[in-house]
């Protein structure tokens, strides 16, 4: 059976296949967001150390949620042929999760402009599990930062898309 369908371009490569920056000039301006996820695993006794604020470096959960937003307002610096982007909104959340044990995090973005801002989402949860793995290393080093993904976006000529669950 043969397929008749071309794969997909891709639209960093030009015609020579060398990595260039997309042209979003033409493109509108429209509202997009982004949710990811991520989490990091840990013992029951580091999440509790944690939770109780007895972390050696201070405020865990408080410092990661901070470098996760600052993160995402950075992406363009840290991943080459992304777009800086004026975003309008970057909210990031740390959960516990006993069962885990450890924590969720999920981060969203918010943007008005020609490209969506998935690497952004992606890129604060990633920051923000290195965070608290760098705050909370002294309690425990077998940490494992995973499962870090795009959950939604919403936005843009791709249309919505939602990861099944």
């Amino acid at each position: 059976m043969s397929n008749t369908t071309p794969p997909p371009s891709l639209t960093h490569l030009d015609h020579q296949g060398q990595a260039q920056m997309v042209d979003v000039s033409e493109k509108a301006i429209t509202a997009r967001s982004a949710i990811a996820v991520g989490q990091v695993r840990m013992s029951l006794q580091t999440l509790e150390a944690i939770e109780s604020g007895n972390a050696p470096k201070g405020d865990v959960i408080g410092t990661a949620r901070i470098a996760g937003i600052m993160a995402a307002k950075q992406t363009a610096l840290l991943i080459p042929l992304c777009h800086p982007l004026p975003l309008r909104k970057v909210e990031v959340q740390i959960t516990p999760d006993p069962a885990l044990p450890g924590y969720q995090i999920q981060a969203e973005v918010k943007i008005k402009a020609e490209t969506g801002v998935e690497m952004e989402a992606l890129t604060a949860v990633s920051v923000a599990a290195l965070t608290l793995y760098d705050m909370a290393k002294a309690l425990e080093k077998s940490m494992v930062i995973e499962n870090i993904h795009l959950v939604s976006k919403i936005g843009g000529k791709s249309g919505e898309y939602r990861k099944d669950a």
